[in-house]
């Protein structure tokens, strides 16, 4: 499974304030996509398999509001601030 343009392992993600339901992803994608009641994606959260990223690019790039995007898979881990750590055990506690 390759990335877009990296190579790296992507999933798709949907922007649901964006998102106005119109439902041009699901149609072309289905195998990924399914929409809810009221007509907004329900994504997978699995890898875009190589055999499917032409077809989610093209869903990407239907999106009238740019809802849809992939999002990288390997993400680096977030590092909190020292200052907002909380310590392990409090001194004198």
């Amino acid at each position: 499974m390759s990335g877009p343009t990296t190579g790296e392992p992507v999933a798709l993600a949907v922007d649901r304030i964006r998102c106005d339901a119109h439902g041009m992803c699901a149609e072309l994608l289905p195998e990924m996509i399914d929409l809810d009641d009221w007509g907004y994606p329900i994504v997978a959260t699995a890898a875009v398999p190589d055999v499917l990223l032409a077809d989610a690019r093209r869903a990407v790039a239907a999106c009238p509001l740019l809802a849809l995007r992939f999002r990288p898979l390997a993400r680096a881990t977030m590092r909190v601030p020292a200052a907002a750590r909380v310590p392990a055990a409090i001194p004198g506690g």
